[in-house]
């Protein structure tokens, strides 16, 4: 296997590219948008790279899957995981808890601080710090969109959503609550997992309170 810097330089500004993305969106760019932050035109160039990517060990790829890729290693200086300081000033966030990232499971009785983040001050530029929170995540229904068990969120509350966000969201006749990529669908929500073996949850639109969006993911180190 590959390290980081055994590859070559547009292996490594792909991977630069794919990990900022996930952070910043919470799911995998398109192979459109790698060629383009790669400065690669041709589609079957990236598909190359990307597979001896896959060969070294950096990504896992689903071939029928659209953004169907997932980042294995850590990319240096991109990632940052909890407790780890990147560049520049950082700013505390506070941490309320668990999200299941699998089946919803039992709301809490209390929203408590059980802790705070650390996360770059950059990342809040455009965001009021008092709307941001974060969730540990437990589960692994959200692992092709890069998000594993351990890792930690970052959201900023608000009760909307547009198609395909990332959302924490409460089921409020269930009183559960559950991370999934958010779909509306006439009268009812999909709740769709970021994994392939893991089916879709449907609830009644007027079932659902969306908690926040989902705006980075802090890399465990395990």
């Amino acid at each position: 296997m590959k390290t980081f810097e055994q590859l070559s330089e547009r292996q490594r500004k792909m991977l630069r590219f794919m990990s900022g993305y996930v952070n910043s969106q919470g799911y995998p760019p398109s192979i459109r948008e790698i060629g383009d932050a790669a400065g690669i035109s041709s589609t079957s160039v990236v598909n190359y790279n990307l597979n001896k990517l896959v060969q070294a060990g950096f990504l896992g790829r689903q071939q029928r899957v659209s953004r169907g890729l997932r980042l294995l290693k850590e990319i240096p200086g991109m990632i940052l995981a909890q407790g780890v300081s990147g560049e520049g000033p950082q700013f505390p966030i506070p941490l309320l808890g668990r999200i299941v990232a699998s089946e919803p499971v039992p709301v809490p009785e209390e929203a408590l601080v059980e802790d705070h983040v650390d996360v770059p001050a950059a990342w809040l530029q455009q965001e009021d710090p008092s709307d941001i929170f974060a969730l540990k995540v437990h589960g692994d229904s959200m692992i092709d969109a890069m998000i594993q068990d351990g890792d930690t969120v970052l959201l900023r509350r608000q009760p909307y959503a547009d198609d395909g966000d990332m959302v924490a969201v409460w089921l409020l006749d269930r009183d559960e609550t559950t991370l999934k990529h958010f779909y509306a669908e006439g009268k009812r929500i999909r709740l769709q997992p970021a994994h392939p073996m893991m089916d879709p949850i449907y609830v009644d639109a007027e079932q659902l309170l969306i908690q926040g969006k989902v705006l980075h993911v802090l890399r465990a180190l395990h």
